[in-house]
């Protein structure tokens, strides 16, 4: 029932997520506006208007898991935007539930050598 996380594929909803809604209403999402398989095996976050609030569901062989975490203080660094969201890597999902911000961090440079 704990998943591997370094296994998984981890998806990221944009924006803000009614969070009223319970795994039927979160999988629905998931298959209509993020266009993936909602039993897939991968795993999905959600986010509620002030990020304080943060679901997560995952299809485990025979249903669904539902996480959620509340913040009491702070709130989780989320994409506003489907540009900004994509599919996140282990070491990312742990620096969100760390609150750190790495859709806004340093971006690298690219020098092109001119002749």
């Amino acid at each position: 029932m704990i998943p591997d996380l370094s296994q998984l594929d981890i998806y990221v909803r944009p924006g803000v997520t009614d969070m009223r809604k319970q795994v039927n209403g979160l999988s629905e999402i998931v298959e209509q506006k993020m266009n993936h398989l909602a039993m897939s095996g991968s795993l999905f976050l959600f986010c509620n208007r002030n990020r304080r609030l943060l679901k997560c569901i995952w299809w485990d062989r025979n249903g669904f898991c539902l996480w959620l975490k509340r913040l009491e203080k702070d709130r989780f660094p989320w994409p506003d935007t489907e540009e900004q969201a994509k599919q996140i890597t282990t070491a990312q999902l742990q620096m969100i539930l760390d609150g750190i911000d790495f859709w806004h961090a340093h971006k690298a440079i690219e020098y092109v050598e001119c002749n």
